[in-house]
C-alpha cells in the first residue's frame, strides 16, 4: 500500500470517526434528535470498517497512528463545522501528533 493511499485512509476514517462523533453531540446536547444520533452511529460504524482497509497486521500500530490523526482532524473539524479557534498551542500539539503517527505508522521496519 502506498502512503498516499493510507493517509486517504487515515483522513476517510477520521472524516466518519469525527463526523460521526459531532452529529451524536448535535443529536444530545444541541438538541436535533434521535436521526441525528443515527446518522452519528451508523458513520462511527463506517469509521470501523475503513480503519481495516489499511495495510498491516497490527492493530495496535494502525490505530497508534489513527490518535495522531484524529487530534489533528478533531481540531480542524472545530474549525469548519463550529467556528473554534485554536491557539498556538493546538496547532503545535496537533503537529506533533502527526508526526508521531508518521513515526509510528511509516517508520523503516525489518521483519
Amino acid at each position: 500500500m502506498t502512503v498516499a493511499r493510507s493517509v486517504a485512509l487515515f483522513v476517510v476514517a477520521a472524516l466518519f470517526e469525527i463526523g460521526g462523533a459531532w452529529l451524536v453531540w448535535q443529536g444530545i446536547r444541541e438538541h436535533r434528535g434521535w436521526v441525528w444520533v443515527g446518522a452519528g452511529v451508523i458513520a462511527l460504524g463506517l469509521y470501523g470498517v475503513v480503519a481495516t482497509l489499511q495495510s498491516g497486521d497490527d492493530f495496535g500500530r494502525i490505530l497508534a497512528a489513527y490518535g495522531g490523526v484524529f487530534v489533528a482532524g478533531s481540531i480542524a473539524w472545530g474549525v469548519v463545522a463550529d467556528g473554534y479557534r485554536p491557539d498556538r498551542w493546538d496547532v503545535v500539539g496537533a503537529l506533533v501528533c502527526l508526526v508521531g503517527m508518521a513515526v509510528i505508522m511509516y517508520a523503516p521496519r525489518s521483519r
